[in-house]
């Protein structure tokens, strides 16, 4: 039986559920890994069908300022009253920035002279919440709250950032790698200090060889001048130590550094570096071309370095003590596991497969700042005195990741939670911080096998404040730390809320219950909730609530057009396709046909199955897809008798760390059996001939289309593979060697898991829509394959390129021609 309601309410059972508590990774934080059981409904009520009105291919790939131009980037003003937001403008690619009182169902437009009056999404407060202070255009401004008068505080071209209140009341900013501070009650700017990426100057030295000695011993002019400078030397620095008018906070940070990145505690008495030695990200190689040039020459465009060059980085923490003007490096040993050879077992398998014997042994590994691709924070985090500070550490074998503590006192690093991932940590749910109120640490763990929330103080043990099989992310403490505000999908894998839990008591209360995807932003007085909320058939409109549980949210934009609502677009549900791998099913939407009936036989319905992008990524969930052109399109293929079926496989984002590292080392082989699962079902549930099923995507999708082609060749009869990874030693390093290490230590994982190693077994036919300026999977990975399709000697392929798209299509020409390709080869194949 199939659901259709206007409503989107969760949960409703239509066959036994199916769910699986996943197993966790390790962890040296000691919590409890008990996770209580849940069900979750096998289908998904998900709103009806809408508008009379056909879609068309032309207009479903045409330009998407036709479906509204929704509001983008809000943020709270000051006041806590108004909201901000950039809206783009019709018919090009400028955006204005409007104006919303929370009380109001109007906006108003700023004026260009006015845009330096509105603040900041990344504005900081005062420590009595009576002054803001932002940037715009590179310049600092500060904002009193109570009476909204602005201070410029710097108007140069220099460009300023970070800007950040002092405990002492004073405002302090970075311009390049120089901190200043500003009295705010006289203007005085001072310069708090000034860091170089050089080595310390030498200053004057004594002669060290025999012939520059005697040369001082024989020449009174030499002997002379010497001491000039020796004792001009002594002057100034009698001078910087005994005059306080006179700046000379300089540190020195070593030559062929770079700055990763850079910390001034709030009582500006310390400052924490990281430095990684500087290496270009790309070398003379490393070029695109681009042959459609506005001088109508081939233009080599710079493009970053493949996984297979990249070699081991490590980088420097320096503590910076600004009061007694010292600089200490703090070692990685005292991290645990900072010497394991955590690879160890891969290396012995990749050893044993050349004839060759491992012998594991110990060695310092090298270690970074973390880095959470969908961060707004820092790695490293001061408390909000500025007497303590944390630091997110990774392994750069991606095994491991540490949240430490500084002692400064004894210059060395303090574990305060290790994370260990045989596999590899995640790059998301890093969220951390200190409460307001003790030095008490709290952050996002995977260690149960869900991202979840946790506190530790110092000198004791972590307690779990979430627990359950849903994901916890975007964390918000309030200023009195009665709570921390987050955004889960507890009630069912596709549906996220905003929740908020009390730290001393670890009870969770939900906020909202608008059924669909929801983001919030905390008002600056903490009273209120800016949100941001989608179905699957409404793009996002901007809403706001009382920041309390339960709360009734108002809707203040409405930005969708009157066009896009006519349209008659088919709505997907969301199902559960039992797995034959893993006892937790797969989720899927599924869009029926125009005209199908309950219960009808025969198998002859012909289908298509979708892959998302990214791989860590959630596409069959109950908000706004980003892929709203293939969501139109799979709206027409339904109109046109077609089963369509978009799988959130394993490898998807939202369903916990053993769904993520499901393909490590082995990409393509579990995304394409939860395919054949998916065939299985629709074969089962929605009269499908197996023998009539084609499938496509884009980037990750079109390395799943090129795997499912030619590793199970009859499973689908048909396959478009749009901008696809091809090799995936020839991808970026950040992304590839997190699932598949790297290739100098484990070519077996790239081979097992690269297309091209199996294009022997293409059969069906195959289209390969390739972008030529694609600075993200190489045009050169479908030129690759494609010469080896013709080496193989296959017949049943296609290329289409596309000269002027990069890794996003952004032409409407250039998406309409590519889908026109995709459907004519479904309408051939099937």
């Amino acid at each position: 039986m199939i659901f259709k309601s206007s409503t989107q309410k969760t949960l409703i059972a239509l066959a036994v559920a199916s769910s699986v508590m996943l197993s966790g990774c390790q962890s040296t934080a000691s919590t409890p890994k008990e996770q209580p059981q849940s069900t979750v409904a096998s289908v998904v009520v998900t709103p009806a069908d809408t508008g009379s009105s056909a879609i068309t291919l032309e207009q479903a790939m045409a330009h998407p300022d036709w479906l509204g131009r929704q509001a983008e980037r809000a943020f709270w003003a000051a006041d806590s009253k108004t909201v901000v937001y950039a809206q783009k403008q019709q018919g090009n690619e400028l955006r204005d920035l409007f104006t919303q009182a929370v009380d109001s169902q109007a906006a108003s437009q700023v004026a260009l002279n006015k845009l330096h009056t509105l603040g900041a999404g990344d504005a900081v407060y005062s420590v009595d919440r009576t002054q803001q202070a932002y940037v715009f255009e590179g310049n600092i401004f500060v904002k009193n709250i109570n009476t909204g008068a602005i201070t410029q505080i710097t108007h140069d071209s220099a460009k300023q950032s970070k800007p950040q209140f002092l405990t002492d009341g004073n405002l302090a900013y970075r311009q390049g790698n120089t901190f200043y501070k500003v009295d705010l009650a006289t203007g005085l700017q001072a310069e708090l200090v000034n860091l170089h990426l050089s080595d310390a100057p030498k200053g004057v030295t004594e002669p060290e060889t025999y012939i520059a000695k005697e040369q001082h011993k024989l020449i009174d002019y030499i002997a002379l001048t010497h001491k000039n400078k020796k004792d001009k030397q002594a002057r100034k620095e009698q001078l910087n130590q005994q005059n306080s008018s006179i700046a000379d906070a300089q540190f020195y940070l070593g030559k062929g550094n770079e700055l990763a990145d850079v910390q001034l505690s709030p009582n500006g008495k310390a400052l924490i570096a990281v430095v990684t030695e500087a290496k270009p990200w790309r070398d003379e190689a490393d070029i695109m071309p681009n042959y459609i040039a506005d001088d109508a020459r081939v233009k080599a465009e710079k493009v970053r370095r493949r996984v297979a060059d990249e070699k081991p980085q490590t980088s420097q923490v320096i503590y910076i003590d600004l009061t007694e003007q010292t600089q200490t490096a703090l070692a990685f040993d005292t991290l645990p596991g900072f010497d394991e050879d955590v690879l160890a077992a891969v290396k012995k398998e990749n050893y044993a497969r050349d004839g060759k014997t491992y012998e594991s042994k110990k060695e310092l590994r090298a270690i970074n700042l973390m880095m959470d691709w969908g961060w707004d924070q820092s790695a490293i985090v001061w408390n909000k005195a500025g007497t303590q500070v944390a630091i997110m550490l990774e392994a750069w074998d991606n095994k491991d990741r540490w949240l430490a503590t500084v002692d400064a006192e004894n210059s060395k690093l303090v574990s305060q939670h290790r994370l260990h991932d045989d596999a590899w940590v995640n790059y998301a749910y890093n969220d951390f911080g200190w409460l307001n109120n003790s030095d008490t640490l709290y952050y996002l763990s995977e260690e149960t096998g869900y991202s979840h929330l946790y506190k530790k103080p110092l000198n004791g043990k972590a307690t779990q404040l979430t627990k359950g099989q849903f994901v916890v992310s975007n964390l918000t403490l309030t200023d009195d730390d009665s709570a921390i505000y987050y955004k889960a999908n507890v009630e069912h894998p596709g549906l996220y809320e905003i929740y908020r839990v009390d730290p001393q008591t670890a009870k969770s209360e939900q906020v909202t219950n608008l059924d669909g995807m929801t983001d919030y932003k905390l008002s600056p007085d903490q009273s209120k909730l800016l949100l941001t909320h989608s179905k699957i058939m409404a793009p996002p409109e901007l809403y706001v609530a009382d920041a309390k549980a339960n709360t009734t949210a108002t809707q203040l934009t409405h930005t969708v057009s009157s066009e896009f609502l006519a349209k008659q677009l088919i709505a997907p549900k969301i199902v559960a396709v039992p797995s034959s791998h893993t006892e937790q099913p797969v989720y899927a939407k599924v869009y029926y046909p125009a005209d199908y009936v309950e219960g009808e036989s025969g198998k002859n319905r012909k289908a298509i199955i979708f892959n998302h992008g990214a791989g860590y990524l959630q596409n069959s969930h109950m908000g706004w897809s980003g892929y709203f052109r293939e969501f139109m399109f799979h709206s027409l293929l339904a109109s046109e008798g077609y089963v369509v079926m978009d799988m959130d496989y394993r490898a998807s984002k939202g369903y916990g760390r053993d769904w993520r590292t499901a393909i490590y080392r082995q990409m393509g082989t579990p995304e394409i059996e939860d395919l054949a699962d998916g065939v299985k079902w629709m074969a089962e549930n929605a009269n499908v001939d197996t023998g009539a099923v084609g499938t496509y995507g884009g980037s990750y999708g079109g390395f799943m289309t090129f795997m499912a082609l030619f590793t199970q060749p009859d499973l689908f009869q048909a396959g478009a593979a749009l901008r696809p990874v091809t090799d995936w030693a020839h991808y970026n390093g950040p992304y590839t060697s997190n699932i598949l290490n790297h290739p100098d230590v484990d070519p077996i994982a790239y081979e097992k898991s690269s297309p091209i190693y199996y294009a022997q077994g293409l059969k069906n036919r195959l289209l390969i829509n390739a972008p030529m300026v694609d600075n993200n999977v190489f045009f050169q990975d479908s030129v690759r394959l494609v010469q080896r399709l013709i080496e193989l000697e296959k017949e049943n392929f296609e290329t289409a390129i596309f000269p002027v798209e990069p890794h996003g299509f952004v032409q409407p020409s250039s998406w309409l021609d590519e889908y026109r390709r995709i459907h004519k080869l479904f309408k051939e194949s099937l």
